[in-house]
């Protein structure tokens, strides 16, 4: 394990507060030689859900790393139930599972997005995600920035009182764009007739707007809106994904892979839902990710959930950020599969080249 913190470039604020340092937990699997990366996706502290960096260092320690190692894996596919036994904790669960995912795929050589069942899009259109800013007039120059550079869908961060008409003014400036709202579980049900104002901006979702436990709230607020509801934190199983689908707590459900301890029950949520016909919202809670390649090793240009997790007939909606345009200089606005695994292993290099470290914990089998 390596704890690494790393430096934004613009500081990235939600409803829970601002960051301006990614502070973060990066796992190393390895066999025969061969390194796998996974990212515990936790924050520095527990607003999201229950996890912080700190805690998770804790528990890779003393939980899940002695369980996993020396235990006889036949795939990658079995390391999520290993670690079932602990409540809660799927971001640092997910780290551990998704740095075996990469390693199995490497020991294979495959790239990841294949081995997890993808391919049938090397391509998917990607959008960015804009944190509050200071000011209305800061907030429409980022969105004209990203535009530029090519990202065809915003998400912008909302919070009372920077929510409807603040959006008034996004939609003022750009009419056309293809525009959401992440909220964060920053409003409640009292909020419903201020958040009903937000369907006259053709919004494609509005996300996570109330509690991250509430499915059923989100349930009575979205048959009152027309714009799609995203749930975000509520949906950490596929069991969760299918209550809100039965319920008609939402039109869209997103998929993280730390939120959700990793691939395995992410390809989970993704069926119920492409079962259902309910769009997914592939994201990598870009605020929180370090970088690419450390968790999708095999694409070095895409985020986590934008190639690896999607495939037809189900929607995706990449709505996450590359993240070049956090750390490193800037690229294409297409998330893009990379068919050569050895790309992988000279950017993680790279990476690493340009981090600030902190500590670290090895354990031989």
């Amino acid at each position: 394990m390596r704890q690494i913190r790393m430096p934004l470039v613009h500081f990235f604020e939600t409803s829970f507060g601002r960051t301006y340092e990614r502070d973060m937990v990066l796992v190393e699997a390895k066999a025969d030689g061969i390194s796998g990366w996974g990212e515990v996706t936790a924050g520095e502290n527990p607003f999201y859900n229950e996890e912080w960096t700190d805690s998770s260092w804790l528990l890779l320690k003393s939980f899940i790393a002695p369980r996993v190692l020396n235990h006889p894996f036949e795939t990658a596919a079995e390391v999520g139930a290993r670690t079932s036994h602990i409540r809660g904790h799927k971001m640092s669960r997910g780290g551990m599972e998704v740095a075996v995912w990469d390693l199995e795929a490497r020991m294979l050589g495959k790239p990841l997005y294949q081995h997890i069942g993808g391919g049938a899009r090397t391509e998917i259109p990607c959008g960015v995600s804009i944190g509050i800013q200071d000011s209305v007039p800061q907030l429409l120059k980022k969105i004209e920035t990203e535009i530029a550079a090519g990202y065809q869908r915003i998400k912008m961060k909302i919070k009372p009182g920077w929510d409807v008409e603040v959006i008034r003014e996004v939609r003022k400036e750009f009419p056309s764009i293809k525009l959401m709202a992440d909220a964060n579980s920053a409003y409640t049900l009292a909020d419903a007739d201020l958040l009903k104002q937000l369907d006259e901006f053709y919004l494609m979702m509005i996300e996570q707007p109330l509690e991250h436990d509430e499915i059923i709230d989100h349930a009575v607020l979205q048959a009152k809106l027309h714009t799609p509801i995203c749930l975000d934190e509520c949906i950490r199983t596929a069991h969760q994904a299918e209550q809100a689908i039965r319920l008609k707590a939402c039109g869209i459900i997103n998929i993280k892979l730390g939120r959700v301890a990793g691939f395995a029950e992410a390809k989970r949520v993704h069926d119920v839902c492409q079962a259902a016909g309910v769009p997914v919202s592939g994201a990598a809670a870009c605020w929180k990710q370090a970088s690419d390649a450390p968790t999708t090793s095999r694409s070095p240009r895409c985020r986590t959930s934008f190639c690896l997790v999607t495939s037809p007939p189900a929607n995706a909606i990449g709505n996450g950020t590359l993240s070049s345009r956090l750390w490193r200089p800037r690229r294409a606005a297409l998330s893009s599969c990379a068919t050569n695994p050895a790309s992988a292993t000279r950017w993680t290099s790279t990476i690493f080249a340009n981090l600030q470290s902190g500590r670290k914990y090895c354990v031989d089998q």
